[in-house]
C-alpha cells in the first residue's frame, strides 16, 4: 500500500499546487487553459515524438499483450459511447466520457510502478501500453471528436475539413513523424534528444498543475456520471483486460502482470486536456481524474496482492 501512495501522492500534490496557486491568485484567470495549450501543442508531442522514434518495432511488438490491453480499452471505450450517444449526448462528449473511462495513465503512474512491481523488465511493457494510450486510444477519440464537431452538409467537404484536422493535430502528427523517423534508424542528434526531453518531462506536471487550476475556479459544467465511469475505470477494464491476458492468450507472466497493472491505473489527464481544448465540459472528466487516482490506491493493491507481490 505504501509503495501505491508513494507513486500516487505527487499527483495530488501537483493538483494541490495548481488549485492553491489560482486560490491565492499566483496564476490567473487563464492559467489553466494557456498550460493546457502549452501541453497540447509543445510538451506532449515532444514526449509522443521521442519515445515512437527511439523506440524499435521489434521492442513494440507484442500481439497477445497488445490485444489484451487493447481489447480492455475499446470494449470500455466502445460501451462508454454508445450509452452516452443513446442519453441523446452528442458524439464530441460522449468520445471524451469514453476516453474518462478508457484512458490509463501509463506515463506517470504506470511506469514507475510497473518498474517498482516487476523490477526493471516492466519498463518494456509500460513503454508499449503507453503508446497504446496516447497514440491508438487518443487518436480514435480525437477522430470522433473532430467527426461531431464538422457541421458541413457537403460531405465531401465536411470530410476534407475532418482530415485537414487531424492533419494539423499535434498529438496525431508528433508520433507520427517519430515512428517514421524510427523507421529510418538514425539516431537523434544529442541537442535535439534533449531539447525533445525537456519539452516531454514538462507535459504531466503542467497538465495536472492545469488541472488544479481548473478545479479551483466555479464550475458550471455537470458532474453527474462521474462515478459511473470511474468504476468502469477501475472495475470492468481489468476485469476484462486480466480475462484477456491470462485466459484467452495466455501471456508470459510478465506481459501478463503488466497488462492488468496498467488497466488498472487512475484516468490520466489526456481526456481532460482534449475536453479543455476542445471547449467542451471538463468538469465531468476533472471529477473522473480525482475519483480514479484516489481509488487506485485501492484498486492497484488488490491487483498486485493477487498477483503475490
Amino acid at each position: 500500500m505504501s509503495s501505491i501512495i508513494n507513486v500516487v501522492l505527487p499527483i495530488f500534490g501537483l493538483i494541490l499546487a495548481g488549485y492553491l496557486c489560482r486560490r491565492g491568485g499566483c496564476l490567473g484567470e487563464g492559467a489553466s487553459a494557456e498550460l493546457n495549450r502549452f501541453v497540447v501543442w509543445l510538451a506532449l508531442p515532444a514526449l509522443l515524438f521521442k519515445v515512437t522514434a527511439t523506440t524499435t518495432w521489434a521492442q513494440i511488438w507484442q500481439p497477445g499483450f497488445i490485444a489484451s490491453v487493447c481489447g480492455g480499452c475499446a470494449l470500455v471505450f466502445g460501451a462508454t459511447v454508445l450509452l452516452r450517444v443513446r442519453q441523446l449526448r452528442g458524439l464530441a462528449d460522449a468520445s471524451i466520457d469514453g476516453l474518462s473511462a478508457a484512458y490509463s495513465n501509463t506515463g506517470f503512474v504506470g511506469i514507475p510502478l510497473c518498474v517498482l512491481v516487476l523490477g526493471q523488465a516492466g519498463l518494456l511493457p509500460a513503454i508499449v501500453g503507453t503508446l497504446i494510450v496516447t497514440c491508438a486510444l487518443f487518436g480514435v477519440a480525437i477522430v470522433l471528436i473532430e467527426l461531431s464537431l464538422q457541421r458541413e452538409q457537403n460531405p465531401l467537404r465536411a470530410l476534407a475539413r475532418v482530415g485537414r484536422a487531424l492533419a494539423t493535430n499535434p498529438l496525431l502528427v508528433a508520433p507520427v513523424l517519430g515512428g517514421a523517423w524510427g523507421i529510418t534508424d538514425l539516431p537523434l542528434a544529442p541537442s535535439f534528444e534533449q531539447f525533445l526531453s525537456l519539452l516531454g518531462t514538462a507535459a504531466t506536471p503542467c497538465a495536472l498543475v492545469s488541472l488544479g487550476a481548473f478545479l479551483a475556479q466555479e464550475q458550471d459544467g455537470r458532474h453527474e456520471g462521474a462515478t459511473g465511469l470511474a468504476l468502469a475505470k477501475l472495475m470492468l477494464q481489468p476485469l476484462v483486460t486480466a480475462f484477456l491476458a491470462f485466459r484467452v492468450f495466455e501471456l508470459p507472466t510478465l506481459w501478463a502482470n503488466s497488462a492488468l497493472l496498467l488497466s488498472a491505473l487512475p484516468t490520466g489527464t489526456g481526456p481532460f486536456m482534449l475536453a479543455s481544448f476542445y471547449r467542451r465540459e471538463a468538469a465531468r472528466v476533472s471529477r473522473v481524474v480525482l475519483l480514479t487516482t484516489l481509488g487506485s490506491v485501492l484498486s492497484l493493491s488488490l491487483c498486485i496482492q493477487w498477483l503475490g507481490h
